[in-house]
């Protein structure tokens, strides 16, 4: 049938082309892009798992955020604990330097003042935050080793694993050397300590307690920051596989864009050689009618 009032073959070529004309503004916005998925269009199921995987992967960088924090809260407690470790060595010299049988009461007065003066500063540790969060715990001044004094750090995007950390108990240090002027040394006088030889080796056992106990804490502190740093490595490489797994459904494979681009763009030149083809087909139908 020839009609002048319908050009199907032009309609074809139009329809066409103008698919192919969509197909190219899409591939060029990927290629531009990057992304596979620009548009819920482009991949409604592909997007959805993109979407849950992105909020696992900001929760991932948060909770990385977080234990890094912890960690440097366990690092500032540790430099308050090996400032304490020179503070009680300091106490140890200095009671020895006071069972020196050549030394005057005046000499051995001396050693008990700055001995005074290192239990204040002791004392005033204790009170060491970080961030406003207390570093060691307030239960006040025990032989015993209190560990019940713990901060939960989350360790996982899903929160379900955590790792305690102890807010250390210095105050167990503090018995054995005394806090303040005049305190005891767990049992001995200050005054006894720097006044008789008894009382000085006495005062030597008494923080040889205490540094045993300092040793302990550091020891805990160094095994509670090294919990957390295999917990940060393992949030680093969790969230290294989930960026891998969200970039597989999100970003564009470039090479395969490339050719597919190249495609449309020969069907669009052929497109529209062929629609200008349909549009002139009709004019031949003036020659039936002359």
């Amino acid at each position: 049938m020839i009609s002048i009032n319908t050009n199907s073959a032009a309609s074809a070529a139009a329809y066409n082309l103008g698919n192919t004309n969509t197909n190219l503004q899409r591939s060029l916005n990927r290629l531009s892009s990057g992304s596979r998925i620009n548009s819920s269009f482009d991949d409604a199921g592909g997007l959805a798992v993109s979407m849950k995987l992105s909020a696992s992967i900001r929760r991932t960088e948060a909770t990385q955020a977080n234990v890094n924090n912890a960690i440097s809260l366990l690092e500032t407690q540790d430099g308050v604990l090996k400032t304490a470790d020179k503070v009680v060595s300091r106490m140890a010299e200095l009671v020895q330097l006071a069972t020196d049988v050549t030394k005057s009461t005046t000499d051995t007065a001396l050693y008990k003042t700055e001995f005074q003066s290192l239990q204040s500063q002791l004392s005033s540790m204790l009170g060491e935050k970080f961030n406003d969060v207390s570093l060691f715990n307030s239960g006040g001044n025990d032989a015993t080793i209190t560990t019940t004094n713990t901060l939960t750090v989350v360790t996982s995007q899903d929160g379900g694993q955590t790792v305690g950390i102890t807010q250390a108990d210095l105050g167990s240090v503090a018995y054995y050397v005394g806090t303040g002027s005049g305190a005891s040394l767990a049992g001995t006088s200050i005054d006894t300590v720097f006044g008789s030889a008894t009382g000085a080796a006495a005062a030597v056992s008494s923080i040889t307690a205490a540094i045993q106990n300092l040793a302990t804490l550091r020891a805990s502190n160094g095994s509670e920051q090294v919990r957390l740093t295999f917990a940060a490595d393992m949030l680093a490489v969790n969230k290294t596989n989930l960026e891998a797994a969200n970039g597989r459904i999100t970003d564009v494979d470039i090479a395969t864009e490339s050719a597919n681009l190249a495609r449309l763009n020969i069907l669009q030149q052929a497109g529209t050689a062929m629609l200008a083809q349909a549009n002139q087909s009709s004019q031949s139908l003036i020659r039936l009618l002359m």
